[in-house]
């Protein structure tokens, strides 16, 4: 059995020098490979450092909507020569945080979003999209500036309205620990309405670390745990989710072409 966590940041403070045991722990637990998450200059350069060093890590770059402020004309340069290196499968994770006050005003995260879209246009990637309070204002703006080499909702906790809306659109559906959660009923319901064909699974580590180590930091191997929340909300078993996942996230990162 493989296992893909589909968005990750083994590049985070947390996982600092123990890189190696943390690849250990997740293979004794079947997840094999891995998107390493960037979000501003440090991070995008540290998920390619990794994915430069181990064959089974890959580089997502771009600029996430707290560091939207930040995003000017020397960090879009820096982020095209980036996409163009072939340790990158995608941008992200871009999109837009309506949750804390202290993010950038929404019209700028607007803007950022939309521009880093267009570059995934032009430079044929797929998107790796966060999204929190901003469901509406997200798919206005992806609908505007849709780039059509994928896209990732990533760590989807809408409801199945949002669900079937992004569906439309072609979105891939990718789910974290949130659906092992108890409190978390919406998220399994969509996670049982996603199709096989555009579900993906994930850690989002170092957070929303699932059941049964909800509390504890998260790391890359637990994404063995959310395969198996989504397959029990499912009815089907791990090793289907495994696969399916497995599959679907080589299609839609494009590493089917890079193999």
């Amino acid at each position: 059995m493989k296992i893909f966590d589909a968005h990750t940041h083994l590049n985070d403070d947390p996982f600092a020098g123990k890189i190696d045991y943390y690849l250990q722990r997740a293979a004794a637990l079947d997840v094999k490979e891995m998107a390493i998450i960037g979000s501003n200059a440090q991070f995008n350069q540290s998920a390619l450092t990794l994915a430069q060093q181990y064959r089974q890590l890959h580089a997502v770059v771009g600029w996430h909507p707290e560091f939207a402020a930040a995003y000017n004309q020397l960090a879009e340069q820096e982020l095209i020569q980036q996409l163009q290196l072939p340790e990158v499968i995608a941008i992200g994770e871009i999109g837009l945080d309506y949750h804390w006050p202290q993010n950038p005003a929404a019209p700028v995260q607007q803007r950022v979003f939309a521009q880093q879209l267009d570059l995934a246009q032009q430079y044929r990637l797929p998107v790796n999209i966060h999204t929190r309070d901003a469901f509406a204002d997200t798919y206005a703006v992806l609908q505007a500036h849709y780039p059509h080499f994928g896209v990732i909702m990533h760590s989807f906790n809408g409801p199945l309205e949002w669900l079937e809306k992004f569906l439309d659109l072609g979105c891939y559906i990718s789910y974290s620990g949130v659906v092992s959660f108890k409190n978390a009923p919406e998220v399994r319901l969509a996670a049982q309405h996603t199709p096989a064909e555009r579900l993906l699974v994930e850690t989002d580590a170092p957070y929303l670390t699932p059941e049964p180590y909800r509390g504890q930091q998260n790391e890359p191997a637990f994404t063995h745990f959310v395969a198996a929340a989504v397959a029990k909300c499912r009815h089907e078993s791990l090793e289907q989710i495994a696969a399916l996942t497995w599959k679907n996230t080589h299609e839609v990162y494009r590493l089917n072409e890079k193999d």
